[in-house]
């Protein structure tokens, strides 16, 4: 639980963001959607407890709204990027090592024996 009143600002301000970005996820009429935004537009108490009675309303009614979002598959679902990595050509790997093997093969021929 916050421990001050700016605690408890600060989380409500960020639940209400929440709300306001499930809501165009959301069913328009659904009635989680329609509590989480009069719960939202409430003014926060001034005592203790009603603050965080407050505050706990508001996080369960945002709870809802995104199990309201996840049921009614709103939510894009971004698939999972996957590295793609360039592939050569074939011609392009046997030209490398045949150019290897010659380099390697004119090496060994300019070596003096002994």
């Amino acid at each position: 639980m916050p421990e001050t009143a700016a605690d408890v600002e600060d989380l409500a301000l960020r639940l209400r963001g929440h709300v306001s970005q499930l809501g165009a996820l959301a069913p328009a009429q659904d009635p989680a959607l329609v509590r989480a935004r009069t719960l939202s537009s409430g003014d926060l108490a001034e005592e203790y407890v009603p603050s965080r009675v407050h505050l706990v309303r508001l996080a369960e009614a945002t709870q809802e709204l995104i199990a309201v979002v996840r049921a009614d598959h709103a939510v894009p679902v971004k698939p999972a990027r996957t590295r793609r990595h360039w592939k050569p050509p074939i011609n392009a790997l046997r030209g490398t090592v045949f150019a290897l093997a010659l380099a390697c093969l004119i090496l060994a021929a300019s070596t003096p024996r002994t």
